[in-house]
């Protein structure tokens, strides 16, 4: 296999980094016998590793770092803010110029009439709020049974405790003891495997919603409170919603009571095309919650945003109980604030929503010319964000063995082709930065297809 670039090289700096990093979604036995990957530097779209090799960063980090590596009117929002106000509490009815400034942007931004802006510091603890929120709002107009949530199958919505019992991904809950009480899942909408022979996406949409009716009838209207999805699913494959599902779902949600609560984290601030997600699929969310692209994750800061609807119903209950007693130190850090508020006046000022719209095209058939290749069972996607799902046999869709490690693999050829990328498994995804040009794309494409071929002749080779 190919190795990874930059692992074994720097002894000195590993051997620290394995004593005192505890790693987020690592095997920790794989970390001590090969180091870490370390990233000293970046620019654009690119980033650079500690030995000094330059690599396509396709995953925008983790799909988050819109605007590219060295934004330096972000650094200087930061310094500026840091001079005048470091930090201020919005705990007790205190503010600040920054944190009004911001969510009064956000509202305006929103596809939508919302009402109030929460402020967290992560997309994880915006769902999380959202979850509470929903609980809270129930209790407070009188329906205390109403508090099951319904995500779907393959969804990910972040790794708290409430936020990874969402997560449709068994592997979220291993040994984790999760999910927790009142966590339903129904239906991921994935056409290319979920689809029956000779179904129609019209009909396999129906069918998704029917399956949901079906699932809040069995567990009990009065008992629902609220359903969770990504526009697009994103760790769980960039699952691109089939015609007419969202339309179907709501007319479900709405027959029912149950409130909608819209994860824009990876979606949202261009990355479908448009601003939201929400604007590419007609959806119109009781509750949405954004972060990453929010700050083009310069700095941590994440949101949820509210209807007026349940806004009134936790203003009345934050008055008979005296407060609302939630929050976090940080909720609209001003640093933070003041780092989003310049993302969003770059991507108005450059109209990085056109910019995304113009260069798509390019990518979206780049990627699907490759539904020629030996390997690619499926290609999906939209805008700046797509997934591509090797198979060992295109006309069954038979998918590898999980033990023949094709995805790892890949992923080393990637390395070695100096392409940075996200896999699971067999399913392998791009998010590049909003900012990437044509012929960056190209150049993506290129690397993107060695890979690919160099993965084809080791599959051949091994007979897998």
């Amino acid at each position: 296999m190919p190795e990874y670039p930059g692992h074994g090289d720097n002894a000195t700096n590993e051997a620290r980094d394995v004593a005192w990093h505890l790693h987020p979604f690592t095997n920790m036995r794989r970390l001590e016998s090969e180091g870490p990957f370390v990233i000293t530097s970046g620019r654009g779209i690119h980033v650079t590793d500690d030995n000094g090799r330059e690599y396509i960063d396709a995953m925008a980090g983790l799909w988050c770092v819109s605007l590219g590596f060295s934004e330096k009117r972000l650094a200087e929002a930061a310094y500026r803010q840091m001079l005048e106000l470091p930090y201020a509490s919005t705990f007790g009815q205190r503010s600040h110029p920054t944190a009004i400034a911001l969510a009064e942007k956000l509202i305006a931004l929103m596809p939508v009439p919302m009402s109030k802006v929460f402020f967290n510091n992560s997309g994880s603890e915006a769902n999380d709020t959202a979850v509470k929120l929903v609980w809270y709002y129930n209790n407070a107009i009188g329906r205390p049974r109403k508090k099951k949530i319904i995500a779907r199958m393959k969804g990910y919505h972040g790794s708290t405790i409430a936020s990874a019992s969402l997560a449709g991904l068994p592997f979220m809950h291993l040994d984790f003891d999760l999910p927790i009480a009142g966590i339903r899942h129904t239906d991921c909408p994935n056409f290319y495997r979920g689809a029956k022979p000779g179904e129609s996406e019209g009909e396999f949409s129906t069918r998704m919603a029917e399956n949901l009716d079906t699932l809040i009838e069995r567990e009990g209207p009065d008992t629902v409170a609220a359903f969770i999805a990504e526009p697009v699913q994103g760790s769980g494959g960039v699952v691109v919603p089939p015609r007419g599902y969202f339309e179907k779902l709501q007319a479900v949600l709405r027959k029912h009571d149950v409130l909608f609560v819209a994860d824009e984290v990876i979606c949202g601030f261009g990355r479908t095309g448009n601003m939201f997600g929400c604007e590419t699929f007609a959806i119109a969310p009781d509750i949405m919650t954004v972060a990453k692209s929010l700050s083009s994750a310069y700095l941590p800061i994440s949101a949820t945003i509210i209807n007026e609807k349940l806004y009134q119903g936790l203003a009345s209950n934050s008055d008979k109980l005296a407060s609302f007693t939630h929050g976090f130190t940080y909720s609209g850090h001003p640093v933070c604030a003041a780092v989003a508020l310049e993302t969003l006046k770059i991507y108005e000022e450059r109209d990085i929503v056109g910019h995304v719209r113009s260069v798509a095209p390019r990518f979206q058939a780049g990627l699907r010319r490759l539904l020629e290749h030996p390997l690619v069972g499926d290609v999906r996607g939209v805008g700046l964000m797509a997934g591509i799902e090797l198979v060992h046999d295109k006309a069954t869709k038979q998918s590898f063995d999980a033990k023949a490690g094709v995805g790892t693999y890949f992923e080393a050829c990637a390395h070695a082709e100096g392409l940075l990328m996200r896999g699971r498994g067999e399913l392998l995804v791009l998010s590049p930065p909003l900012i990437i040009t044509e012929a960056e794309i190209d150049e993506l494409l290129a690397r993107l297809g060695r890979a690919l071929d160099a993965t084809a002749d080791h599959v051949r080779r091994s007979e897998l």
